[in-house]
C-alpha cells in the first residue's frame, strides 16, 4: 500500500481497550457514574485533584475514544467551558464488532449493488438510528450529533465552527479500500443520528481525508426546494 497516499486523514478508532492508569480509571468512573456532561472542576472536586491534573487525564480518555468533549453553552464574556462525559460502552462494543467485518461488506456492496453508495449511506442511516436511540444528550441537534459521534468511534473535534473534524475512524481500513463505499457509510449513520434527534433540515457534507489527522464534516442545512 502506499503510505502516501494515505498521509490524510484520521487515525483507526482502538479496537482494544487501552490501558488507563489509575487516575485516569478514577476518572472515567467518575463521569460514567454521573448523569450528563460535567465541567473538569466539577471532577477535580469529586477525585481531591487540582483541575489542571484532572484536565489532562480527561484529554486522555478523549484521545482514546472513552469520553467526548464540547463546549458549554456561552453565558457571556469569555470563552465557554469545556465539558466531558463518558461515551456509551454499548456502541463501542458493537464498533469493534462491526470493524472486523467492514471491509468485505465494503467490498461486496461494490460488487453486487447497482448504486454501491446508495447502499452504502441506507445501512449506515439504519446503524446509526440503532446506536443514537441509546441515549440522548442536552443541546441542539449538532450537539447530540457530536455526541453520537463519539459513540460512534469518530473522536469529534469541535470548536464554534460549522465544520466538525473527525480525528479517528471505526472503519479505517475498509475507508481505504473502498472510500466510496465505506464513507458513505458514515454519512449514513450521520443522517441516521439526525433522525434521532428530529431534525429534517440538516445534511451531513463528509470529506474524506481532508488533511493530516482528520476527515471533515458539516452539517449543512438543505435548500429549500
Amino acid at each position: 500500500m502506499n503510505n502516501k497516499a494515505h498521509a490524510k486523514g484520521p487515525a483507526p478508532t482502538p479496537t482494544a481497550a487501552p490501558a488507563l492508569s489509575a487516575a485516569q480509571q478514577a476518572a472515567l468512573e467518575q463521569l460514567r457514574g454521573v448523569s450528563g456532561p460535567v465541567r473538569v472542576v466539577d471532577v477535580a472536586t469529586a477525585l481531591g485533584l487540582h483541575a489542571n491534573t484532572v484536565r489532562e487525564h480527561l484529554d486522555a480518555l478523549v484521545d482514546a475514544g472513552l469520553a467526548q468533549r464540547t463546549r458549554a453553552e456561552s453565558s457571556g464574556r469569555g470563552r465557554p467551558a469545556w465539558l466531558y462525559e463518558a461515551v456509551v460502552a454499548d456502541a463501542d462494543a458493537t464498533l469493534r464488532a462491526y470493524a472486523g467485518m467492514a471491509v468485505a461488506l465494503a467490498g461486496h456492496l461494490k460488487a453486487t449493488s447497482d448504486d454501491p453508495a446508495a447502499a452504502a449511506r441506507e445501512l449506515g442511516r439504519t446503524w446509526g438510528r440503532d446506536i443514537a436511540k441509546k441515549r440522548t444528550v442536552q443541546g441542539d441537534s449538532r450537539a447530540q450529533v457530536i455526541a453520537h459521534l463519539t459513540d460512534f468511534g469518530f473522536a469529534p473535534q469541535s470548536d464554534d465552527t460549522a465544520t466538525i473534524a473527525l480525528t479517528r475512524c471505526p472503519l479505517l481500513d475498509a475507508a481505504r479500500q473502498y472510500p466510496d463505499v465505506t464513507c458513505q457509510i458514515h454519512v449514513g449513520l450521520v443522517q441516521g443520528s439526525l433522525d434521532v434527534v428530529g431534525d429534517t433540515n440538516l445534511k451531513p457534507v463528509l470529506t474524506p481525508f481532508a488533511k493530516p489527522g482528520c476527515c471533515l464534516l458539516r452539517l449543512d442545512e438543505q435548500a429549500d426546494e
